[in-house]
């Protein structure tokens, strides 16, 4: 008689480790059956099983979302895991998610499980997936945690989609402009320069000043085409470095609107992780880290990590959110009333739809007063060149 251990699935999902004795693989295989399992691999127990991480591709935000909740459904349904990476390796519309789906089909019939899996793509899936997986599957509610994974990445996918939304238009006029002033500078104040040098009066100082950046920029034609690139640069290293971006995330949070519409953005991320932690059975500690985890601007990320410092060392969550004078004070409110009556998963969820309510809000605000704005900017530009370019004019007419 031989040992031999076994991975069998239970129920058609939860994956099963042990060992069983018997005299080849095939009545291995058959024993575990009778016991109400389904084998996928057994080996003699000298053997060793090895599922190497393979190095995928990252996937985007949408893919992440397909992936969840294509396997979801699946899951609900009553289709066991195997099966439904299988479906998603054979039928899923991105090569990301196939390849994917394939990985972690092989990691779990060589007896991982579906968390343990995930937890070794951290880089794809990000730390919030894999600690609400692995709650998820510890507490035997992969169903709800799926669900809860979904519409979280759906919210994060509409709040990112609301805010750049937003930001758009101003950047496609503010581009619009500078292109419009580009050509304006090398090309129509030089055909002008000639009149002007026949008329021989002095240029007025804002005519003088376009004329000589449109020969500047027409003789140094290389350095006006990198300048974009160079700004781009700019800007890319300013948020990279951590001190520009500590200097630039303070200094956005107090434009008005576009703070709020920041603060707002960031804490319903970050309520909305945390209640989908607290409600799969985290301790609210790790829910406070994993909330962290969204938060983009650096400002809100250090004062809500001291208030994490203060929770471990056993403040009230309310009390060490107050302290960090960031939080809206409604949510404040309603955290406090949560804990005092033992309702904190229901408050949390009450101050997510809070928060939505006044991004929509901030958003509306700031979508409608964006057009006069935009107004007000193409208008003064056009005024400066109309001006560059005409008084002049009226100068010689007034000479004569």
């Amino acid at each position: 008689m031989t040992i031999f251990n076994y991975i069998a699935l239970r129920n058609g999902s939860e994956v099963v480790n042990g060992k069983i004795e018997a005299e080849d693989v095939k009545a291995a295989r058959e024993a575990i059956r009778q016991l109400g399992l389904v084998p996928t691999k057994v080996f003699d127990e000298n053997k060793k099983v090895s599922a190497p991480k393979v190095r995928l591709s990252p996937l985007s935000l949408q893919e992440l979302i397909d992936f969840t909740g294509t396997f979801r459904t699946l899951i609900q349904t009553g289709v066991p895991i195997i099966e439904g990476l299988v479906f998603l390796e054979k039928d899923a519309v991105s090569s990301r998610i196939r390849l994917l789906a394939r990985e972690i089909r092989k990691q779990v019939i060589a007896g991982a499980t579906f968390a343990d899996t995930v937890a070794k793509y951290q880089e794809i899936f990000g730390s919030i997936y894999v600690g609400l997986t692995k709650a998820g599957e510890d507490s035997g509610e992969m169903e709800k945690t799926l669900d809860r994974l979904a519409e979280l990445l759906k919210k994060q996918a509409n709040i990112r989609g609301r805010v750049i939304g937003t930001l758009i238009y101003p950047c496609f006029v503010i581009v619009l402009a500078i292109i419009v002033v580009v050509v304006m500078l090398i090309f129509v104040f030089p055909a002008f320069k000639e009149m002007f040098d026949q008329a021989g009066a002095k240029l007025p100082p804002i005519t003088q000043v376009c004329i000589n950046m449109g020969e500047f920029m027409k003789e140094f034609w290389y350095l006006t085409l990198m300048a974009p690139f160079a700004i781009g640069l700019l800007i890319y290293i300013a948020f990279k470095n951590p001190t520009s971006r500590r200097i630039l995330d303070d200094f956005f949070l107090k434009v008005p609107l576009i703070g709020d519409m920041l603060k707002y953005a960031n804490f319903s991320n970050f309520i909305t992780v945390m209640f989908v932690a607290y409600e799969a059975g985290i301790p609210i500690v790790d829910c406070l880290h994993l909330g962290n985890l969204t938060l983009d601007n650096k400002t809100i990320k250090n004062k809500i990590t001291e208030s994490i410092t203060k929770v471990q060392q056993g403040v009230h969550l309310s009390t060490a959110l107050r302290a960090a004078n960031i939080m809206p004070s409604m949510v404040l409110f309603m955290i406090a009333t949560g804990e005092q009556t033992g309702k904190l998963g229901e408050l949390l969820d009450q101050s997510v739809k809070f928060l939505d309510k006044k991004l929509d809000d901030i958003i509306d605000a700031l979508t409608k007063m964006i057009e006069p704005l935009m107004l007000i900017v193409i208008g003064s530009i056009v005024m400066f060149l109309a001006l560059a370019l005409y008084l002049p004019l009226f100068q010689s007419y007034q000479l004569s």
